[in-house]
C-alpha cells in the first residue's frame, strides 16, 4: 500500500471474494460489506493525502459474536439476543478501528462461548475448512475457520477454558489467549468473567503480535484490566535465546490423549534438549481436579450472568401472555438453547444452599491450590509444554451425546484460565489421518512477550 501498488478496497474485495467461495463453512453470522468497501475508500483517501497509517492500517479483520461493535448486531449466537444492536464498542474494537483494522462481519461460535465444537449455534454448526465432516473446534469455531479459510487476515474469539486455543489447535493455525485481564473485557458478553479473556487468531506470530499490542493495556472501563506497561510485541520477536521449559509427564501419559499427539511432543522435547534448552519433567497431581472445578466455577458464575436475559429490557420476548414468573421462564425457555440451559441449571444447583460449600467453596480451593503450584514452576522455568487437546479434530455430531467426553476434551486448556496466564497453540504437527494438530505453550502472569518469542521460534522450525 505505501508503494501503491494494491489498495485497501481491492483488499477488502478480495476478501469479500474469499468468503463468498467459503460460505459454505457457515463461519459468518454477518458480513459488513458494504461498510468495509466504504472504510477502505477512506482509507485510501487518507493515504493518498499523505497521512500517517496506523500499525493495522487495511487489515481484514473478523470478530466473534459475543464482541459488541457500534450499530451491530451482536446475539451471542442465540435465539434470546436475535436482533440486538450493540450500542457501543468493545474497547478491543475502538482499539483495532483507531489503528486503522477493517472489520468485515460476525462470525459464529457456540452459543453464549458455551462449547467446544460450534455446534450449539442458534446459526447451525460451522464445518471445519479441512475436512467439512469434523468439528472446527469451539467455541471460537467460525473465529478459526475464518482465518483457516482466508477470508479475513486475522479473527478475534474468546476463550473460557480453551476456546480459543482449541479451534486454532483443530484448524492448524495460532491461538492466542492474553494472561487474565492483559485485553479489557469491556463490551465482550460475559460467559463466566473470572475466566473470559478476548484472543486471537492468525497464521504467523508477527500478525498476533501487533493486534495484542494495539489491542492490550488499562481501561477505564475495566477494572480487571492489567495495568501493566504494553511492550512494543511485534517489535520484540526476534530474541533468540536458550529457555527452560518444564513438561507434565501426567498430561502426556493420561489414557484419553492420542498415542501420536504424545509421540509427537516427545520427539519435541529430545529436539529442544538437544538445541540447548533445559526441558525437565515436573510432577503435577491435579490434573484430574481441573475439568471438575472448572465447569463447577464457570457454570456458577454463567447461571448470574445470564440472569440478566429475561425478556424484559432486550432480546427475545415470549408472544404468551401470563404472569411474570411463567413471563420469565417461557422466554428464557424458548430463548436459550440445550447446552446454555444446562450449565444454568448447573451453576444455579452448586450455588444453592446447602451445596454451595461442597461444589463452589471446593472448587474455589482447587483453583488457589493451583495457582500457588503455578507460581511455583513459574519461579524456576520459563515455559510449561502440554498438548492443546487430547486428539485432532473430530467427527461432527461424534461427542455430542456424550456431555463428560465432551467435557473432558477440556482438560489440557481450562488450566491457564485457571490460574489467569497467557498460553498459546502453535501449529507444528500433522497427525496421519491428515489433520493438523497444535502444541500448547503456558507463560507466567504478564509474560505474553515471552510466550510470543518462543512460539516465534518453534514456528521457524516448521517454516524452515
Amino acid at each position: 500500500m505505501k508503494e501503491g501498488t494494491i489498495s485497501c478496497e481491492a483488499v477488502v474485495g478480495f476478501y469479500l471474494s474469499q468468503i463468498e467461495k467459503s460460505r459454505h463453512f457457515n463461519a459468518f453470522t454477518a458480513v459488513f460489506k458494504e461498510e468495509a468497501l466504504q472504510r477502505a475508500v477512506m482509507l485510501d483517501a487518507q493515504r493518498a493525502q499523505g497521512k500517517p497509517m496506523g500499525k493495522l492500517h487495511g487489515v481484514v479483520i473478523g470478530i466473534k459474536d459475543v464482541i459488541c461493535y457500534l450499530g451491530h448486531e451482536v446475539s451471542a449466537a442465540s435465539n434470546i439476543l436475535r436482533g440486538y444492536e450493540a450500542i457501543y464498542n468493545a474497547t478491543a474494537i475502538a482499539r483495532l478501528l483507531e489503528e486503522g483494522a477493517i472489520i468485515i462481519g460476525n462470525l459464529n461460535c457456540d452459543e453464549f462461548a458455551m462449547g467446544s465444537t460450534n455446534e450449539n449455534s442458534a446459526y447451525g454448526p460451522v464445518l471445519n475448512a479441512l475436512d467439512e465432516t469434523r468439528v472446527p473446534g469451539g467455541s471460537s469455531g467460525g473465529s478459526a475457520v475464518a482465518v483457516q479459510s482466508g477470508a479475513c487476515m486475522l479473527s478475534l474469539g474468546s476463550d473460557t477454558g480453551g476456546s480459543v486455543r482449541q479451534p486454532a489447535d483443530f484448524c492448524g493455525i495460532i491461538g492466542l489467549k492474553p494472561g487474565y485481564g492483559r485485553i479489557s473485557r469491556y463490551g465482550l458478553i460475559a460467559y463466566a468473567s473470572s475466566f473470559d479473556q478476548i484472543g486471537i487468531f492468525g497464521t504467523n506470530t508477527e500478525d498476533v503480535a501487533l493486534a495484542l499490542e494495539v489491542m492490550a493495556g488499562p481501561d477505564d472501563f475495566d477494572s480487571t484490566v492489567s495495568s501493566q506497561p504494553v511492550p512494543a510485541y511485534s517489535k520484540e520477536l526476534d530474541q533468540p535465546s536458550k529457555q527452560k521449559f518444564a513438561y507434565l509427564p501426567a498430561t502426556l501419559d493420561h489414557p484419553g490423549l492420542d498415542p501420536e499427539i504424545r509421540t509427537a511432543i516427545l520427539q519435541l522435547i529430545d529436539d529442544l534438549k538437544g538445541e540447548g534448552n533445559t526441558v525437565e519433567p515436573v510432577d503435577f497431581e491435579y490434573l484430574d481436579y481441573i475439568v471438575p472445578a472448572y465447569y463447577v466455577l464457570t457454570t456458577a458464575e454463567a447461571s448470574s450472568n445470564l440472569s440478566r436475559y429475561d425478556g424484559v429490557r432486550f432480546g427475545h420476548r415470549t408472544k404468551t401472555e401470563e404472569d411474570l414468573l411463567n413471563f420469565y421462564k417461557k422466554s428464557r425457555s424458548e430463548g436459550f438453547g440445550k447446552e446454555v440451559k444446562k450449565r444454568i441449571l448447573l451453576g444455579t444447583f452448586v450455588l444453592s444452599a446447602g451445596y454451595y460449600d461442597a461444589y463452589f467453596t471446593k472448587a474455589q480451593q482447587v483453583r488457589r491450590i493451583l495457582a500457588d503450584t503455578t507460581k511455583a514452576i513459574f519461579s524456576q522455568y520459563d515455559a510449561i509444554l502440554l498438548p492443546t487437546v487430547p486428539t485432532p479434530a473430530f467427527k461432527i455430531g461424534e461427542k455430542i451425546a456424550d456431555p463428560i467426553a465432551m467435557y473432558i476434551a477440556d482438560i489440557y486448556t481450562v488450566y491457564a484460565n485457571l490460574v489467569g496466564v497467557p498460553a498459546i497453540s502453535v501449529p507444528l504437527f500433522r497427525h496421519s489421518n491428515g489433520m493438523p494438530f497444535g502444541l500448547q505453550i503456558m507463560t507466567n502472569q504478564n509474560e505474553e512477550l515471552s510466550l510470543l518469542r518462543i512460539s516465534h521460534q518453534l514456528m521457524e522450525r516448521i517454516n524452515q
